[in-house]
């Protein structure tokens, strides 16, 4: 069994959190990307993102034109057709999301961000029996299993999700995306992500989900042991995740932290 990872104070964790996780490191990957006083707006193919670490004190008018100004930035664009501006539950000011609001964005799912030490998440799950877990996006043609895992994707979230999107994203990452699935004979019954951010301590994990008829019997936590572990060779230290409600209870257990809550307030054209 693996040593007990050593105690690490939340906001510690948190300055960890602002410190190498936003701005440029939330810009990896995009097609372009400009800046407007402190905010880092990209674009990938046709939806925008907004990224900062602080907004420098800006409060009521001045916040309300940098808004505005950003909303005019992104419809100018014809070909994106939404944007997301990423507010965290720690950030000034506190009204940010009424006047995110106010200009015709709408906040999306808030979810909680956990971090911590990579190694509180490897001890190994025992899986059901005739589950197994491998990672599928370093085959010489990944795409197969990659229409597979996104099926599940659709399954666990109850929405649709891209296959060539994803193979974007595995191309794009050069390596440090890595796709894990756990499976039957039959089917994917699991699967997430390992995002490794580059000039960074972190990886993030991504999306997890877990079909129905699965959920509750440990899949989930030992593809999230896989990724630790895998992590962990690449010598990463911190892991993060936007976790719903499902994940989180699963990542605490295991010795993450919550350290702050994520709400995505949406432009759609």
């Amino acid at each position: 069994m693996p040593s007990p990872a050593p105690k690490v104070d939340r906001n510690l964790l948190l300055a960890a959190y602002d410190a190498q996780l936003r701005e440029g490191a939330e810009m990896t990957g995009t097609d372009n990307v400009d800046r407007a006083g402190p905010l880092w707006r990209g674009r990938s193919g046709s939806r925008g993102f907004v990224s900062y670490r602080s907004l420098d004190g800006l409060t009521g008018s001045v916040l309300d034109h940098l808004i505005a100004q950003t909303v005019a930035h992104y419809a100018a664009d014809p070909q994106i057709t939404s944007f997301e501006w990423k507010t965290r539950g720690h950030d000034a000011p506190a009204d940010l999301p009424q006047r995110l609001i106010a200009h015709g964005l709408q906040a999306d799912t808030p979810e909680t961000v956990m971090v911590g030490e990579a190694r509180c998440l490897t001890q190994p799950v025992p899986l059901p029996q005739g589950v197994t877990i491998r990672r599928i996006d370093h085959q010489p043609d990944p795409r197969p299993d990659v229409g597979r895992a996104v099926r599940a994707q659709e399954l666990a979230f109850g929405r649709p999700f891209s296959v060539d999107a994803l193979m974007r994203r595995i191309e794009g990452g050069q390596g440090r995306v890595e796709l894990w699935v756990a499976e039957t004979p039959q089917e994917v019954v699991c699967v997430g992500r390992l995002d490794v951010v580059p000039d960074s301590e972190f990886a993030g994990l991504w999306g997890g989900g877990t079909v129905p008829g699965w959920r509750g019997r440990g899949v989930y936590r030992a593809l999230t042991a896989a990724r630790a572990r895998s992590a962990l060779e690449r010598g990463v230290r911190l892991l993060h995740s936007d976790s719903s409600e499902y994940s989180r209870p699963i990542l605490e257990r295991s010795g993450l932290l919550a350290v702050t809550t994520t709400t995505p307030y949406l432009w759609n054209r």
